[in-house]
């Protein structure tokens, strides 16, 4: 029981189950629905040929039934009519006749045993009754049954009745022909139904098998190694291949973010561990006397810088899983773009004019709205405007622009400074990244700011771009116009 139930649960051997049974009820259907016409055809077909005999018997022998007494029915026996026709019939349809006088008496037969008793004597009474032809069954002596088919013999050139003649049909012709219907039918059954189960299980093998490997290596993805692919068949049936490609697109998703997420967790325990370190190392140094008393302050400021920037570090932490569990555009609230940007730029005057830099805005005067949360996209414009003017060369310009275009709004954050090596740019936006320069020169960085730049313009369905040539470094990025 255990097995049967385990090959119920395989969708191979539930499909071949299937396919068989269908096979196998198609032939059934099949085969009754032939077997019921054909015969119906067949016994009508038997019918109208045993009554077309009969009533050319009838027509042969009304003479010698009119005449009986005078010229004697012996004779009839010898007519090269009735011998040609009874022994036509008898030869090529098992057929006899039997021919009657009027009241059903036996007056000729043509069969071997078949006396008075053979004659039926319901059919009888019909055709006394007027109808011009009547079926039936009889059975002869020694027990074999006879298809019947009685026609009255009418004098010629009247409808007088003078006569009763039955055609005889034995079973053993339609039952050798049913035989023979029945043997082809189920030889043919029998190659249909192996030809069935070999094309279904070849179809199911290939259905299966792609199912197979992907429950493998989903097992192995659990265990942590995203190294499998399925086989990219062209020949695969098209919702299988669909399936496999999108399986494979996952796992390289899943090896991406596996790989993302090691890397988030080398670059939070470097970060981590930095400001830890200092903590740590200049705490026991004042307290175990290593650092003299007059140079504790200077120890302590730093001390308190460190433990300023791991704080910074935590909350930005929270702030990109808050992001991430908010849908901006799920509401349809609009806020004027150009608005926004310029209440960035008056909150970074005092940092643009430490560093020196003079701005280049180039705003419309007009209100552009756009779709999206302000209070997000005014957090994407001050942490671009913020990473570029902290690595901009002092004493150059910094350039905030935006340009209608389109039924959309592009927006450009720009400056002049070192060169972003190739490389780095496609990095730029992962968590916790910075380059190896640009970690000696932002000490106060934790490495998040772009990083929630791209999730929150993710979470308004739009991309940023950056590019570096000859020192000009460049963010861009678009929103569709309310």
């Amino acid at each position: 029981m255990s097995w049967l139930n385990y090959r119920f649960r395989s969708l191979y051997w539930r499909q071949m189950f299937i396919t068989t049974g269908m096979v196998l009820l198609t032939l059934a259907l099949l085969g009754v629905a032939f077997f019921t016409v054909s015969y119906q055809y067949a016994r009508y077909q038997t019918n109208l040929e045993m009554e077309n005999r009969a009533r050319m018997m009838g027509e042969l022998s009304a003479d010698y039934l009119e005449y009986g007494r005078q010229r004697s029915l012996e004779r009839f026996q010898y007519d090269p009519g009735f011998q040609q026709l009874s022994g036509y019939s008898a030869v090529g349809s098992y057929m006899h006749f039997l021919i009657c006088d009027e009241r059903g008496g036996l007056v000729l037969s043509t069969g071997q045993g078949l006396g008075q008793e053979s004659v039926p004597e319901n059919l009888v009474a019909r055709l006394r009754e007027g109808e011009p032809a009547v079926h039936g069954k009889i059975y002869g002596p020694d027990g074999q049954r006879f298809f019947a088919v009685g026609v009255p013999a009418v004098k010629p050139g009247t409808s007088e009745q003078i006569g009763l003649v039955f055609a005889l049909s034995a079973n053993t012709s339609l039952d050798t022909m049913w035989q023979g219907f029945t043997i082809i039918f189920f030889i043919t059954a029998f190659a249909v139904l192996l030809i069935s189960i070999a094309v279904s299980s070849i179809t199911s093998s290939r259905f299966v098998q792609p199912l197979s490997e992907m429950a493998r290596a989903a097992r192995q993805y659990g265990e942590g190694d995203f190294a499998p692919r399925m086989p990219d068949d062209q020949d695969s049936p098209g919702e299988i291949g669909e399936l496999a490609a999108s399986f494979n697109q996952m796992a390289e998703s899943l090896e991406r973010q596996e790989s993302q997420r090691r890397e988030f967790i080398s670059n939070l325990s470097h970060d981590l561990k930095t400001p830890l370190t200092t903590i740590a190392g200049y705490t026991d140094g004042i307290l175990d006397g290593t650092i003299p008393p007059e140079r504790e302050r200077q120890y302590l400021r730093i001390i308190s810088e460190e433990s300023r920037r791991l704080s910074r570090m935590v909350r930005r932490m929270l702030d990109v899983s808050q992001i991430q569990a908010i849908d901006p555009m799920k509401s349809g609230a609009t806020f004027d773009i150009c608005e926004r940007m310029r209440r960035v730029l008056i909150s970074m005057e005092k940092k643009i004019t430490d560093r020196k830099l003079d701005v280049d805005a180039d705003i419309p005067d007009g209100p552009i709205f756009v779709p999206g949360d302000k209070d997000m996209m005014t957090q994407v414009l001050y942490n671009l405007l913020e990473n570029a003017a902290k690595f901009a060369r002092e004493g150059s310009t910094l350039y905030l622009g935006l340009e209608p275009r389109d039924g959309r709004v592009y927006v450009t954050v720009r400056n002049l400074g070192e060169t972003i090596p190739p490389e780095e740019l496609p990095l730029l936006f992962d968590r916790f990244h910075k380059s190896d320069k640009s970690r000696n020169e932002d000490k106060d960085g934790v490495g998040l700011g772009l990083y929630i730049v791209r999730t929150i313009l993710h979470q308004h369905r739009e991309e940023i771009y950056a590019t570096s040539e000859n020192g000009v470094t460049e963010f861009s990025f678009s929103l569709r116009i309310a």
